[in-house]
């Protein structure tokens, strides 16, 4: 099988396409929410995307390297194929292109950080401090239960907020400011940011069911394997729960009735929810996996138009 794959093929597994969602949505939740307090700046907002992205592949890089190389990638393992330890492409290549994609978000970065300033530069360094570490490093936090966190904070929290603030920041400071100018991260960057965050640990929570037991056979401590499937579940349930919530608090503070729209993606989340809550197999939850992740791509989409339509309507 490993053989019918090409090297374009195999690089592409690696960067892992359907994670890319996740790098993606909380971004156009922060712009929304930018169109609609009148702060919207293309240049900052199309900086952000491309550099959310390019973290999420360097991350995916480290994961697949840093895996392989620690031997919790297995042949038992049931996700999808993983190209270090499949021997689909050499080590030291994938740990070159997790460099490469970190490098090119840092280049990216520097111009968010001419904007953002200091606020920026520290949320940048952390960013691909973590996605290192979260696999790699000697005390990798992934294998201690805390990778649900990360992706909460930072593919949710941070990346809306950050999203929001390097567009506001642009009309009432100089340039790179030494700390967050006030106004630029209002309350409802951060709130707005829940949705993005539980639906992303969702998909991280998927992963970590199906992978319970190789995980926790090469004693990686995942937080599904600290908590057993039963809470590992209620903890998805509660994650994409979170993000049905909060577009009704927008409404009720005031928002526009479109902001609702996402709520329109909770078919999708019911079907999903039926496939968590009974399986556990590879076979059922990789194609679950990848239907999370485009649930928050749909739902992200919708929240930032609903956010978005009182300026543009």
């Amino acid at each position: 099988m490993t053989a019918a794959v090409s090297t374009r093929q195999a690089w592409l597994m690696a960067a892992r396409p359907q994670t890319l969602p996740a790098g993606a949505a909380p971004v156009l939740v922060g712009t929304g929410l930018a169109i609609d307090a009148g702060v919207f700046e293309p240049i900052p907002a199309a900086f952000a995307l491309v550099g959310a992205l390019l973290l999420q592949i360097g991350t995916n890089f480290a994961n697949d390297y840093y895996d392989a190389v620690r031997g919790a990638d297995t042949e038992d393992r049931e996700g999808f194929t993983r190209v270090t330890a499949g021997g689909l492409i050499d080590p030291e290549s994938v740990k070159r292109a997790m460099y490469a994609a970190f490098g090119l978000a840092i280049l990216i970065g520097t111009y968010l950080v001419y904007v953002g300033g200091v606020p920026i530069l520290i949320v940048g360094l952390a960013s691909v401090v973590a996605g290192i570490t979260y696999t790699g490093g000697p005390l990798p936090y992934g294998y201690r239960g805390l990778g649900d966190l990360f992706v909460f904070v930072f593919f949710g929290l941070v990346a809306v907020a950050g999203t929001y603030y390097v567009q506001a920041v642009v009309g009432v400071a100089g340039k790179f400011p030494l700390w967050i100018p006030d106004g630029t991260v209002p309350a409802a960057a951060i709130v707005a940011g829940l949705p993005a965050a539980g639906l992303s640990t969702a998909i991280l929570v998927v992963n970590n069911i199906r992978d319970r037991e190789t995980d926790a056979a090469s004693d990686k401590r995942t937080l599904a394997v600290l908590l057993g499937y039963r809470a590992s579940r209620i903890e998805w349930t509660a994650m994409v729960g979170l993000a049905y919530v909060i577009p009704v608090v927008f409404w009720l503070d005031g928002h526009h009735v479109a902001v609702l729209l996402a709520i329109l993606t909770a078919p999708l989340a019911v079907r999903i929810g039926a496939t968590v809550w009974r399986r556990s197999d590879g076979e059922a939850l990789n194609p679950a996996l990848e239907r999370t992740g485009k649930l928050l791509f749909a739902h992200s989409a919708l929240f930032a138009a609903g956010l978005a339509a009182p300026a543009l309507l």
